[in-house]
């Protein structure tokens, strides 16, 4: 099978188009023939040397959407979706013609998308379904502050609590476009500056949000903190720009705020599965939609891809098989 694959670390011009034996399925593992696969910053970074516990040489790719080659009989022919943070680290990776994964991670995709739309869904909507639904568990009602809505997990975010029946502010250093999901469904937008405080505040009736799904960290952490009323929960998944962070500690405890750390890559192909179903049924029944598709390569032009992403293109970068 063809396969992009890297082994050393470096820029995008490392990844090389290779031959590499077909996997076959066996009594653990099923092989699905990749039809479409996205690439993540986090790909990126996974190519940069970034992640320690990469083992060379990889096939890169976390996303994937393909159909069942090789398996359980009631399985084979079945259209598939998913994602992992062990594949493309530990294991090798969706940037292939061909992927071996735990039967446990077979979840059937939704069947009102196409296989480029179901590989752009994965890091983005598993992170935010974790963070919003499985830690915060946010409820009717609720109102949540979205920090960077207009980024990749944002926008997904903002469309898992809008399904779930909260009240949406969404906060970002730009205004969000009409056309794209979190522009049409959050409730208000304020700019990430310095009056933000003051702002969700004023929208809040002076006792802030119930929930703050900060995409950016770092930098943004403090601001995070000031948003959030009384015994609310924020969600931290970054550390943009600042590693180490400082904040008033008693502030902090009169105001009983539960702080959480969300991180999908600790969710290997099979632990992510489960997600992935949970997230069908918003898809097929209209209430989530898939992200904008900004540009789309074939394998033979992974590199390509992988620059487009690294350049910060706004919309999903997908390779298709």
């Amino acid at each position: 099978m063809k396969a992009i694959q890297f082994k050393s670390f470096g820029q995008p011009d490392v990844l090389e188009l290779v031959d590499l034996p077909t996997p076959r399925a066996d009594a653990h593992n099923a092989v699905v023939q990749v039809k479409a696969a996205s690439v993540n910053p986090s790909d990126v970074k996974n190519v940069s040397g970034h992640f320690d516990h990469t083992v060379l040489p990889r096939v890169p790719g976390r996303d994937f959407s393909g159909v069942v080659a090789e398996g359980p009989q009631e399985w084979l022919g079945a259209e598939v979706w998913g994602t992992g943070g062990d594949i493309g680290f530990t294991r090798d990776g969706t940037h292939a013609e061909y992927l071996s994964i735990p039967l446990a991670a077979l979840s059937r995709k939704p069947t009102t998308l196409s296989h480029a739309e179901a590989s752009a869904i994965g890091v983005n909507f598993v992170v935010a379904w974790l963070g919003t639904v499985d830690y915060a568990q946010l409820q009717a009602g609720e109102t949540i502050a979205v920090i960077g809505a207009g980024g990749g997990v944002g926008g997904a975010v903002v469309q898992i609590a809008k399904a779930r029946g909260a009240r949406v502010i969404a906060v970002d250093r730009h205004p969000l476009s009409a056309d794209a999901p979190a522009g049409r469904l959050s409730d208000e937008y304020v700019p990430f500056d310095d009056s933000v405080t003051s702002a969700v505040r004023a929208l809040t009736g002076g006792s802030g949000v119930d929930v703050v799904y900060d995409t950016v960290g770092g930098v943004a952490f403090e601001t995070a903190l000031s948003l959030v009323r009384r015994r609310g929960r924020v969600l931290e998944i970054s550390a943009t720009g600042k590693r180490r962070v400082e904040f008033d500690l008693i502030d902090f405890y009169h105001n009983e705020t539960q702080l959480l750390g969300v991180d999908s890559a600790k969710l290997g192909v099979a632990e992510s599965a489960p997600l992935m179903t949970a997230l069908v049924e918003g898809f097929e029944s209209g209430k989530l939609q898939a992200p904008s598709i900004a540009q789309q390569f074939p394998l033979d032009r992974a590199r390509e891809a992988f620059e487009a992403v690294a350049a910060g293109t706004r919309g999903r970068v997908v390779i298709n098989m």
